[in-house]
């Protein structure tokens, strides 16, 4: 586990918030890799999300079997078969969406910043407009007004002005803004790779160590692997 630092209770976690963009394969990459790292989660997956979820992998997750549905999603792989991690979710605390008593409702609820991803383009303006239609919404504000890091991973193209807007909003707010945009100078040779690789650059926002993909390292084609 992490050593606690100052102001830091013994849990005191990575909020993850899953909108209903598709890509729910990052979100799984980003959790598998939060645990990995020793991290503590609160997990808030909005309702449009798990439309996409179920429309993307066919989980139907459930508030009153989240812990199963979890572990099922977590251990698919983003070409969708089954079976290809073995997650451990003991650190992951879920949150009903609609719960707006929830702990990461509150500024006094201690947690170390918040990652959401994938961001769809309508929860970048309620996050940019400071509403709080949902628990993702309002964990957002909070983490906001905290000071404390927010990774908005957003997953949409192409992107009208409005959203720009909205994103440029988010950036003068001290959120960081990370497009769900593959880089293939890693190497990539599976879609797991690729997914890796977004979910990688969003951890490296949140200052969470990880091994998800090949860092440049100035040698023009080093990702080139010879036989």
């Amino acid at each position: 586990m992490n050593p606690v630092k100052p102001g830091e209770t013994p849990r005191t976690p990575w909020i993850v918030g899953v909108s209903g963009a598709s890509g729910t394969p990052y979100a799984a990459a980003v959790l598998r890799a939060l645990l990995d790292a020793g991290e503590s989660v609160d997990l808030v997956v909005s309702r449009a999300s798990r439309l996409t979820l179920l429309d993307e992998t066919g989980i139907s997750y459930r508030d009153a079997h989240w812990q199963d549905d979890l572990r099922e999603w977590l251990a698919r792989g983003a070409d969708g078969k089954p079976g290809t991690f073995q997650p451990a979710i003991d650190a992951v605390r879920h949150w009903s969406a609609g719960d707006l008593a929830a702990g990461p409702s509150s500024g006094s609820y201690p947690a170390k910043g918040m990652i959401v991803v994938p961001a769809s383009t309508a929860c970048v303006a309620g996050i940019a407009l400071g509403l709080s239609k949902d628990l993702l919404q309002r964990a957002a504000g909070v983490t906001l007004k905290e000071g404390r890091k927010l990774v908005v991973a957003v997953r949409e193209t192409p992107l009208n002005g409005q959203t720009l807007r909205h994103l440029v909003t988010l950036d003068d707010l001290g959120a960081a803004v990370v497009p769900a945009s593959p880089g293939f100078y890693a190497g990539a040779t599976h879609i797991q790779d690729l997914v890796d690789f977004v979910a990688g650059r969003v951890l490296d926002s949140a200052g969470v160590p990880h091994g998800l993909y090949r860092r440049w390292k100035g040698d023009l084609g080093g990702s080139r692997t010879t036989t």
